[in-house]
Parts: C-alpha cells; sequence; structure tokens
C-alpha cells in the first residue's frame, strides 16, 4: 500500500503545490487541505490543531518549509509524523528524491593542515586567535609558516602553547635549524624534508613530509620513500603541485604515478599553487581538486587563504572533503548532495510564470508589498500595483511609499536582495537572507520558533 501524506499549505501557494503533485506523478497518494492563512510564514501550532481534525487518515503531515513552529509537538497531537518541506515549493520534486540537500555529510579521510603564513612576525597571541578560528574552519593541523631570512624567535613558545590547547601543529620551513626547533619543541609534522635535509630527521622525531630535491625529480623523492619504508617511520609525500602552465599537467601526472608505484603511503598535496595563483573564486576549484585528492586517496592537503579571493579556502576544503567522502562512500556523483559550495549559483533557480505571479497577485488584498523572481525579472506588488523590470529604480516613481520612511527602507533591501539573485541566477525568499553557502556564515535558525520582528517592523 503506498504511502498516504498530508500537505498543508496557504491561500497563495495552494493552487502552485496542486500543480506540482499533478506534474509530480507520484508514487504515494496525496491529499491538499489550505488552511485559510495567505501564507506559509502565518501559520502556528495552534491554528494549525484548530483547523484539522486530529485524525487523520494519512501516515505522514508535511507542513510548508517556512513552517516556524515545534513539528514535534505536531506529531504528539496528531499522532504521526509532521515534517517539514522544502522552503521552496518547486524543489518538492527534489524533496522525494535524491536532490534532497538533507544528507550528513560529516565524515572525511583527508586531513587540512592549514598554514599560517609569515607566523615569524605574528606574536603569540595573534597565532593563537587565528589557529582557534582555522580549527573552527575545519584545520586539522596548524602549518607555521616560517620565512626566509627572518629569526622567528618564540617558535618553542609557540608550539609549546599550542599543544597544550590542543592542536596538531608543523612547521613549515626552508631553514633546517628551525625545522630541528620545531621537532624538539613538539612539533607533529615538519615540510619540508629533501635528500640535501634529511640529516634534521636524525634529531626529531616528527612526523616529515618528503619532497623533491628539485620540481619534478622524482627519482630523489622515491629514494626517500624507500628509506623511509625499510625504516618503517611514518611520513607523508608530496610530488609538489604546481601552477597552470608552470607545469600543472606535468604535476598531476606525477602525483597519480606515485600513488600507482606506491599504493600505500600517506600523500600530500598543497593546493594554495591553484587557488592563490588563480584570478577566481577559489571554491570551484578547490571542489576539482579534493576529487582529485579523494580518486588519489591524498590523505593530507595544505591550504593557505592569503589573497582576498581565498578568505574561505578553509572553509571550502572541509566542506570539498565531506562532500567527496560521501559521494565516493556511497559510490555516486558528487551532485545532489550539499549546497555548500554553491556560493554563487543556485543549481535550480525558482522562477515563477506570469500566469502563477498573476494568480498570487489576485489573491493580495493589502498594500503591502509581495516580491516575486520570475524569467523577466523582478515583480513587486499588492492590491493595486503589480511592476515589473530589472532594476529597482524603476519602480521608484510608483511605489507608493513617500510618506512610510520604514516600509521605504524595507523594500530598498528586498528589491537589492531581488535583484542580485536574479542577476546571479540565485533564489530568492522575501525576508530572507540570500544563501552564499560556505563564503558567509549562516546566521542560526531556531525553526521552533517565530522570528522577531526586523526593525522596520517594530511599532514605534
Amino acid at each position: 500500500m503506498s504511502e498516504r501524506i498530508l500537505f498543508l499549505t496557504g491561500k497563495l501557494a495552494e493552487r502552485q503545490l496542486k500543480r506540482i503533485l499533478e506534474d509530480m506523478k507520484p508514487d504515494f497518494s496525496y491529499r491538499i487541505n489550505q488552511i485559510g492563512v495567505s501564507v506559509a510564514a502565518l501559520m502556528s501550532e495552534n491554528i494549525i490543531m484548530r483547523r484539522i481534525k486530529q485524525e487523520q487518515d494519512v501516515d505522514k503531515i508535511i507542513v510548508p518549509g517556512k513552517f516556524r513552529g515545534d513539528l514535534d509537538k505536531l506529531s504528539k497531537y496528531f499522532k504521526i509524523p509532521v515534517e517539514r518541506g522544502p522552503e521552496d515549493l518547486r524543489h518538492l520534486p527534489d524533496y522525494f528524491g535524491l536532490d534532497s540537500y538533507q544528507n550528513n555529510i560529516e565524515d572525511y579521510e583527508c586531513m587540512i593542515f592549514s598554514e599560517i603564513v609569515d607566523a615569524s612576525i605574528l606574536n603569540v597571541s595573534q597565532i593563537m586567535d587565528i589557529s582557534k578560528q582555522y580549527k573552527k574552519d575545519g584545520a586539522n593541523i596548524i602549518d607555521l609558516g616560517c620565512m626566509p631570512d627572518t629569526y622567528f624567535p618564540h617558535l618553542e613558545e609557540v608550539i609549546f602553547k599550542l599543544k597544550k590547547e590542543g592542536f596538531s601543529v608543523s612547521v613549515d620551513s626552508a631553514n633546517s635549524e628551525e625545522l630541528i626547533r620545531g621537532g624538539k619543541a613538539g612539533a607533529d609534522y615538519l615540510l619540508s624534508i629533501n635528500e640535501k635535509n634529511i640529516f634534521v630527521m636524525d634529531e626529531v622525531q616528527s612526523t616529515p613530509v618528503l619532497i623533491p630535491n628539485k620540481s619534478g625529480d622524482m627519482s630523489s623523492l622515491e629514494r626517500l620513500i624507500n628509506k623511509f619504508l625499510t625504516k618503517k617511520k611514518k611520513f607523508f609525500a608530496d610530488p609538489i603541485l604546481d601552477p597552470i602552465h608552470y607545469g600543472f599537467l606535468e604535476s598531476i601526472s606525477r602525483y597519480k604515478e606515485l600513488r600507482k608505484k606506491f599504493p600505500k603511503i600517506d600523500i600530500l598535496m598543497g593546493i594554495g599553487n591553484l587557488t592563490e595563483l588563480t584570478d577566481c573564486d577559489s571554491a570551484g576549484v578547490t571542489t576539482v581538486l579534493m576529487g582529485l585528492v579523494s580518486e588519489l586517496n591524498v590523505k593530507g592537503v595544505l591550504v593557505v587563504q592569503v589573497s582576498n579571493h581565498c578568505r574561505n579556502a578553509i572553509k571550502e576544503a572541509d566542506r570539498a572533503r565531506k562532500l567527496m567522502f560521501f559521494a565516493k562512500s556511497n559510490q555516486r556523483l558528487p551532485i545532489g548532495i550539499d549546497k555548500g559550495l554553491m556560493c554563487l549559483r543556485e543549481k535550480k533557480p525558482s522562477r515563477l510564470e506570469k500566469d502563477e505571479i498573476n494568480y498570487i497577485k489576485s489573491l493580495v488584498k493589502d498594500k503591502n508589498y509581495r516580491i516575486l523572481l520570475s524569467k523577466d525579472g523582478i515583480n513587486t506588488f499588492n492590491s493595486k500595483i503589480f511592476l515589473t523590470g530589472l532594476d529597482p529604480f524603476e519602480f521608484y516613481d510608483s511605489l507608493e511609499v513617500g510618506d512610510d520612511p520604514s516600509h521605504a527602507f524595507y523594500l530598498g533591501v528586498e528589491l537589492a536582495r531581488a535583484q542580485i539573485a536574479f542577476q546571479l541566477g540565485k533564489n530568492y525568499n522575501q525576508d530572507n537572507e540570500l544563501d552564499w553557502g560556505v563564503a558567509v556564515e549562516k546566521k542560526k535558525e531556531d525553526l521552533n520558533r517565530r522570528p522577531d520582528l526586523k526593525s522596520t517592523q517594530k511599532k514605534k
């Protein structure tokens, strides 16, 4: 017997919900109950419990995604599960399929080394603050980036305090003496060791990252690897990822050949040569590189975020490694799993058809403006006015809010958001901030309580 579902909706969304469910031709039976409020945000537990009979011949009730209330309370009242649907009705088919974006992507298999660049000239307090933020963003190891010809007098103190706070630490230096100091102070990892400075490892117990004597010299790297394998000592091997047009393709081949020749060793890849040295948003570059990391079973990536366009590099690497691990573990493409790395675009931007907007307009009986996006642009309307355009300034002379500064301010904010969403191909939901994925940290939202009034909505 197929599942029986009751959909609760408001007046403005009823027609659209009916059409979407008819087009879906779902394998479950359903009923729609329009409970007499204009929009989902006006629903409350009490309204639902007053207007919907307690005994329902269904297996599940789905309330709109914008409903703010206690689902457990409703579930106990109706004695069946009550769930939130998607915030955008157009995503209802995805809600019942693979593209629901409800997956728990917390697991990963690749560690993130996050470099604090020019750590030598930062004081202990600054390094600790940066380290705490990096860890919050997803870093596993704090990498202290040393500087050529610049003494790091407080290196030991920094390592001691980081270790005391529970951090794993690596020291990244081309100075052998600095590496020895870092190792003796308790650094977990040393970047980097080649045949010219291998004597460092006679002095310390840290795990080294092994690199070639010079770029592309795989023979020297392989000799080092075999030496450490013979001694049964832990290490990472890094063939070095080169920037685009400076050996990028060849360097990818080196990683492939290294993995083929040594199937079980731990490999590290520094991705900063791509993210920092390519003028494009770093999220896409990082995601593709983490896909490569996943296929090669690379166990560590070195991430830097110096340039402004790489300011979220650690967050992006963290989200990407989890996405790729989930996809690999479930033997599926990295699509329809998580939206955190789609910062500038939406996979399926919601744009209403003209007849849908006209129908919603016909139901509006008050002077408050609604803002919706269609393929033609921004649509704003109330009971008297209907405007469509691409630029909010086109609406200026027609919006009758000259005697209401708070409403004018509110419309300015919302129309600007709508314009940005239309231009970039993002979703827009009135009264909600745009979703920028990992690029902008979201405010935590309690879906069990109604949102606080904005300053423009409060009575003076």
